[in-house]
């Protein structure tokens, strides 16, 4: 993993030390609500995102080792706490600009995400249900040529065959269908909601004294 998103150990913010371990777990806040809180150490803002992306600063994409260390950690932890993410940055940081480009930033890079994960949801069902009418179809001419063979042609051991190869072959055509609507879109309605959660995540800057000095 990149030393850029290894959580932070041993950092101390600017007039307030911080815990001697800092992890990636449920943390409890001072008005008592628990929280999903995910701690990353910059040596430069510019680590988090893709440095060859030409759009303006907010509209860039997350580094991946970024992107994927964040939905890593989220998808680890409670489903229904609400997500803190700390970013520890040098000490003469900008902190208002840094502060205001961060979460705009990233609450935009995961409402993005969310929106494409919503755009493959829907083209799954859109699938899922042109192929559930084919498939029906298909079961539909199999069992009537199937019925067919029994009724037209004297039983043998091919009519059986054919017959039974038949049936088998129009339930197999709903496969994909079934497939799709049982199995294969709640992963994807999972991840879209896992973007939406971190979106509207809570982000934070502490920063921490290069040099490793205790903080005043």
């Amino acid at each position: 993993m990149d030393a850029a998103t290894q959580p932070a150990t041993n950092v101390v913010t600017s007039g307030d030390p911080a815990p001697d371990t800092l992890r990636r777990d449920e943390e409890t806040m001072s008005n008592g609500d628990a929280v999903n809180r995910i701690e990353i150490k910059l040596r430069d803002l510019s680590q988090l995102f893709e440095t060859l992306d030409p759009l303006p600063f907010r509209a860039r994409d997350l580094a991946t080792h970024a992107e994927e260390y964040i939905t890593d950690s989220a998808r680890e932890m409670p489903r229904d706490r609400p997500f803190e993410l700390v970013v520890y940055l040098p000490e003469g940081t900008g902190e208002q600009e840094a502060s205001r480009d961060l979460r705009a930033s990233i609450a935009t890079f995961f409402r993005q995400r969310a929106a494409v994960t919503n755009r493959e949801l829907r083209e799954l069902f859109s699938t899922g249900r042109r192929t559930l009418l084919i498939g029906c179809l298909i079961l539909g001419a199999c069992l009537i040529l199937a019925q067919a063979f029994a009724a037209f042609m004297p039983e043998n051991g091919i009519v059986v065959f054919v017959e039974e190869g038949l049936v088998i072959v129009g339930w197999v055509a709903l496969w994909r269908p079934l497939e799709i609507f049982l199995y294969e879109w709640w992963p994807i309605a999972k991840e879209r909601k896992l973007f939406e959660r971190l979106a509207v995540a809570d982000i934070r800057l502490r920063f921490y004294d290069p040099e490793g000095h205790t903080g005043a």
